[in-house]
């Protein structure tokens, strides 16, 4: 087999396991009202099933990129594709809420472990020169399972039930496993033989725990807002004790003396901060605003998916022509302008100037992720690839944390506490043109990050 197709083909099982996790995650979300029907859970419980495993995602990343580091990054991905695929089949033969839940949790995990890998293994493979191009058709497969999910869970629901999702699960997980033992030749683990670090993962696990805890409930009470201080603190605590230890899951030196990699991954945490929240104002604004129902707001809301899948290998492409950080800072420029245009969206706005700004963000989002990902992974020496992937997602999780936490505390001052009904839509408005003001302003500070990492 040839150099050239052996990295082809190692790129086809990575894409495999790129756009069945989004694709299960963005079509579970569609199954929860018929999962409602059958259980009878509590609205708290009904949201557990997609924050679960998105917590736990966000828990085990870093561990995961140093685990694939130490033992093997191939060996994680496969077996994060192994429980991943076992868990859906379970879940389709869930019995109650809680259990589901838990399985959820577990899922989650195995989630983690594939893309706490992913795109180390993609910078494993490919040379400098092609590696943007690679990580644009990796980072497109993401959004492809996106853009499908939704569409194609909503037909599955329809027409066979919800649990027709994760019977579908096991043979995408089955192929795509098969895919990974067929094409993805040798192994890396250039941290192999270091000790892991289980107190720094711990300290990270419980205080990341606490913080999204906290801030999700923020307007119910003191108690939130402790956690989330807690949270907080825990994370700080959890810094100065990587300094301390000769191997820890976060090098710290890696964001303390690396000028390029610590910037870039703030970048990306202030991308995500100012873009995630979008789509949930949007949804709730084309239904409570603009008369929608769910089908065609989803469908006008997946233009911003849907572009930057399109775009993000050509982007990836001119990352590899030109300097990645210039081609990043673009997309965050390109980020700022949509967010703008989306902060003067009021009850008169026509619909073709929203898919006109979903098109600018998406083509934003384009020209920043994938070049921003090559530039974080080239930044790091290769034995610490995995831990800069695991960190990665971790700053893409804070961030979307950080967007629904501005959007809760704008709620609490706005709505104050009423929902959104025909009654409230000017405080909704209110709410809605503040928090993406804050959104436009972080994009600012983002392209001031980017800038700050060119080479002087």
């Amino acid at each position: 087999m040839s150099t050239h197709t052996s990295r082809t083909a190692a790129l086809f099982a990575v894409c495999s396991a790129h756009f069945l996790m989004p694709f299960m995650m963005s079509a579970v979300a569609v199954a929860l009202p018929a999962i409602g029907r059958e259980f009878h859970p509590s609205a708290i419980q009904l949201g557990l099933v997609e924050t679960t495993y998105v917590l736990s995602a966000s828990v085990f990343l870093l561990a995961m990129g140093r685990m694939g580091d130490i033992h093997g990054r191939k060996r994680i991905f496969q077996i994060g594709i192994v429980i991943f695929t076992l868990v859906g089949g379970l879940i389709s033969q869930a019995w109650s809420i809680e259990a589901m839940i838990g399985l959820r949790f577990l899922q989650g995990m195995g989630g983690s472990m594939v893309m706490a890998t992913t795109m180390a293994i993609v910078v494993s493979i490919f040379p400098p020169e092609e590696r943007g191009k690679a990580l644009g058709i990796a980072i497109a497969s993401v959004y492809a399972g996106i853009s499908c999910g939704p569409f194609f869970g909503g037909i599955l629901v329809n027409s066979f039930g919800w649990r027709s999702l994760f019977y579908l699960s096991v043979p995408l997980g089955a192929l795509t496993f098969l895919i990974s033992i067929a094409k993805l030749r040798g192994e890396w683990a250039e941290a192999k033989g270091e000790p892991f670090d289980w107190w720094g993962s711990l300290i990270y696990a419980v205080s990341l725990v606490l913080l999204i805890t906290g801030s999700s409930n923020l307007d119910l009470g003191l108690w939130a807002w402790v956690l989330g201080a807690v949270g907080t603190a825990g994370l700080g605590a959890f810094l100065l004790f990587e300094a301390r230890i000769t191997y820890p899951i976060l090098n710290i030196a890696l964001l303390r003396d690396n000028r390029v990699f610590a910037l870039s991954n703030l970048a990306a945490m202030l991308n995500y901060a100012a873009t995630f929240g979008i789509t949930f104002f949007l949804s709730l604004y084309l239904q409570y605003v603009k008369g929608m129902n769910p089908r065609e707001a989803g469908m006008v809301l997946m233009i911003q998916p849907i572009v930057q899948a399109s775009f993000s290998p050509l982007c990836g492409r001119l990352a590899d022509r030109y300097p990645a950080a210039k081609v990043a800072t673009l997309g965050m420029a390109l980020c700022a302008v949509g967010v703008g245009i989306a902060a003067t969206i009021g009850q008169a706005t026509p619909l073709w100037m929203i898919m006109i700004m979903l098109g600018v963000l998406g083509f934003g989002f384009a020209l920043f992720s994938s070049p921003n990902v090559s530039v974080i992974m080239g930044s790091v020496p290769s034995r610490y690839l995995g831990v800069a992937s695991g960190l990665n997602g971790s700053v893409r999780t804070l961030g979307m944390m950080s967007s629904m936490t501005i959007i809760t505390i704008i709620f609490s001052i706005f709505m104050k506490g009423h929902a959104v009904a025909p009654e409230t839509l000017p405080a909704f408005l209110t709410s809605m043109q503040t928090a993406l003001l804050i959104f436009c302003g972080l994009c600012g500070v983002g392209i001031f990050c980017s800038f700050a990492r060119f080479e002087r």
